[in-house]
């Protein structure tokens, strides 16, 4: 059984922010250029453990500018996913997970899915919703994003490289044979970000696009997130000391100056990553997803979203958060299943359907 708090912070673009220490200024500008490892929430050798027991193609590829990026796919089959949201614990959501190698399928694949993670997450991470889709007809393929798992590091883009990137992969992995049919990409809150950017360029070569949480300009999406972060109270002995630092020093101009040393390091301006102007170049049905209660990413910016793109179509969800939302497979499997078999139909991106 896997049951943990992997997928509690998803989509927390920096849920691996350091407060256990004081630290200086510049180190938060270090993990907005690069996050520098995985978050502990992430429990990876549970994961692999149980990618261990399940069937499954994995390897590398080049990105945009050489960066290796790992990748790991399942093929359509009856996995007898068994997966339970348990609710909010003490801190965090919880889940349980348990699933077995399925019986040999002679359906044909409906498409091929790409699932993109969040920021200090990995491909493994979203293992649940791979599971979900590959049992509904749909191969999928799990990337980890440059800069995360298994991939190689490069500069970050907040989405523009990472998107590059994807387009990359899937190039290769078509030469490969590892995609089939119609493809789609599904990715969660950074890489919700990137599946946007990467819809806008491959234009016609993509069906349809699920982007959970997005944020809507990268540098708004900093100055809402890391001052709701360090409004948390304290939970351990070391939080007193460091929390009250952090928001002394990342408070006014200190978290403009952080962002302003990210900028340079990173070669980009992040208040110039504009996610709604790519989205509304994007040709394929994009179905935005956004919780009601998010307070990292919050839903105005779901909603600036929405608004920057009248064709695609949003579905905003009550009494759900950043950190809930991309757990609840018991409320969006059917939304989603059914976005990705119907999306384009008659030339059209119809409604999606409703929440279970």
């Amino acid at each position: 059984m896997l049951r943990s708090l992997a997928l509690a912070g998803v989509c927390v673009m920096l849920a691996g922010f350091a407060l256990s220490s004081p630290v200086p200024p510049l180190s938060l500008s270090e993990r907005l250029a690069a996050p520098g490892g995985t978050s502990p929430l992430v429990p990876t050798e549970r994961i692999d453990a149980l990618l261990a027991r399940l069937p499954h193609h994995q390897g590398s590829v080049s990105g945009s500018d050489g960066v290796a990026l790992h990748w790991v796919a399942f093929d359509p089959g009856d996995y007898r996913l068994d997966y339970r949201y348990l609710g909010k614990g003490q801190q965090f959501p919880e889940f349980s997970m348990e699933a077995s190698s399925p019986a040999t399928s002679d359906t044909a694949p409906h498409g091929t899915v790409i699932l993109l993670h969040g920021w200090m997450m990995d491909g493994g991470s979203l293992l649940p919703w791979a599971l979900e889709l590959a049992q509904n007809g749909y191969p999928t393929i799990a990337l980890d994003l440059r800069n995360h798992g298994r991939s190689g590091h490069a500069p970050s883009g907040y989405g523009t490289r990472e998107g590059a990137d994807v387009v990359a992969a899937v190039q290769a992995l078509k030469a490969q044979g590892q995609i089939s049919g119609p493809v789609h990409l599904l990715g969660v809150s950074y890489g919700a970000a990137t599946a946007i950017f990467a819809a806008r360029e491959l234009g016609p070569q993509l069906s349809s696009v699920v982007a959970m949480e997005s944020f809507d300009n990268a540098g708004q999406a900093i100055r809402t997130m890391v001052p709701h972060m360090l409004s948390k109270p304290p939970e351990r002995l070391s939080d007193y000391v460091a929390l009250p630092l952090a928001r002394w020093q990342y408070g006014g101009r200190g978290l403009d100056e952080a962002i302003a040393a990210a900028d340079r390091k990173l070669g980009i301006d992040l208040d110039q990553v504009d996610v709604g102007q790519a989205l509304a170049q994007v040709p394929a049905c994009v179905l935005l997803v956004h919780g009601r209660d998010d307070e990292h990413i919050p839903v105005a910016q779901g909603r600036a979203l929405a608004a920057a793109a009248p064709h695609a179509r949003y579905l905003e969800v009550e009494g759900e958060d950043h950190l809930t939302l991309p757990m609840r497979l018991d409320r969006l499997s059917g939304v989603v299943n059914d976005w990705f078999g119907g999306a384009g139909d008659n030339g059209e991106c119809r409604t999606p359907s409703a929440l279970g």
